[in-house]
């Protein structure tokens, strides 16, 4: 295959839905996590759920850096912009993410606070070579996919002897944050739910490869298969995951092939392990504190660290008691179980980060329509 379209083949993806059928029993669950935003969207955007059989269920799980993070670090990003001194570098969805009480980066930026929303890495650099008068801050965030790019700003503002620019740092890993949905406890006392395969991130796969994920099949008996976007990706996923649970295997597959290794991008791997080390313990939305989950700059590079340079405190804050953004998060519950779906959260009054981020579960159920649901539900 070489062309998009190849990979969303219409006759090809029933034959798929076919044997996924065929080769499921009917009295069996098959409960798979999908742990990236981009398969969320992929499922909702072309209806693959509608294919498969009734007891092969798709869990969304925290697969979105921008939901997962915690409203306090939201404040801290917004007492930060507040200061007269200091000009926050943040990506464009990050803006609406409802910190506590409503409070938002774009909210902060309409009373005047100096936000400029970049396209890159490259982009908070140039703005703080251009303003030397100014401390310039990236608001770093991500999942591995995005750490590579932030490691290799900091390299160049070395080189540049940038005194103005630092990293607020929020980077996540993926793997810690699968095992503690695994077995925290906190997840079964308030509603743990039942998985028995996890579809694998793709685009973090391609920088850390498939070797971090054998621990998940021999530590706790679970299929992880690596699978791409598009949708015949998914469904030979899915039909994978299917067998390996037919077969009472746990193994892990890569379906992504064309991108994807054992080993991953070690060039990328090298250059994050030169800049970044890891947080005793890191805060998700929906998780709570997860040990070993973040990433911090070291030692030697701590100048460039935003928390160090401005004493910046760590905010505990509670999220909005009506939103359901961190159950979602845990694969506890769907969108439509949440109360304030397709009410008074919509994509231009959101509630919580679940419905602002383009990778979130709710975005993905309102712009492909899955909010459809919702008001099925209401009306029977």
């Amino acid at each position: 295959m070489k062309y998009a379209d190849e990979f969303r083949d219409k006759e090809i993806a029933l034959g798929l839905a076919k044997a996924i059928r065929a080769e499921t029993h009917p009295e069996k669950p098959y409960r798979f996590m999908e742990f990236c935003g981009g398969h969320t969207h992929a499922i909702s955007r072309y209806g693959l759920e509608d294919m498969l059989p009734k007891n092969v269920r798709m869990i969304h799980g925290p697969g979105c850096p921008v939901c997962v993070l915690p409203a306090g670090r939201i404040d801290m990003a917004i007492r930060l912009a507040e200061r007269p001194d200091i000009i926050l570098c943040v990506y464009g969805d990050l803006m609406r993410v409802p910190g506590s009480q409503g409070a938002s980066l774009l909210k902060a930026k309409a009373r005047g606070a100096d936000i400029r929303m970049v396209y890159s890495t490259i982009d908070a650099v140039r703005i703080a070579e251009e303003n030397p008068e100014r401390e310039v801050v990236f608001f770093a965030i991500g999942f591995e996919t995005t750490t590579p790019p932030t490691a290799v700003m900091i390299r160049l503002a070395e080189k540049k002897q940038l005194g103005n620019f630092s990293v607020f740092c929020n980077h996540v890993l993926t793997p810690p944050a699968m095992q503690n949905i695994l077995e925290s406890p906190d997840i079964r006392n308030i509603g743990r739910v039942e998985i028995d395969g996890f579809v694998g991130p793709a685009h973090v796969s391609t920088i850390i490869g498939t070797a971090p994920y054998e621990f998940f099949a021999e530590e706790f008996g679970k299929p992880v298969v690596i699978s791409g976007f598009e949708p015949l990706d998914m469904m030979q996923a899915i039909l994978m995951l299917v067998r390996q649970v037919n077969e009472h295997r746990h193994e892990v597959e890569n379906q992504y092939r064309r991108a994807v290794t054992r080993d991953g991008n070690l060039r990328a791997k090298e250059e994050v392990s030169d800049i970044f080390e890891l947080r005793d313990q890191f805060e998700w939305r929906g998780l709570g504190q997860v040990p070993y989950s973040g990433l911090k700059l070291k030692r030697a590079y701590a100048k460039y660290d935003a928390e160090i340079r401005f004493d910046m405190n760590e905010l505990l804050v509670d999220d909005n008691p009506a939103c359901e953004c961190g159950a979602i998060l845990r694969g506890v519950k769907k969108p439509v179980d949440c109360k304030l779906f397709g009410t008074v959260c919509t994509p231009e009054t959101p509630m919580g980060s679940c419905m602002v981020s383009s990778e979130g579960a709710c975005a993905a159920h309102w712009t492909y329509g899955r909010f459809r649901d919702y008001q099925q539900r209401r009306a029977s």
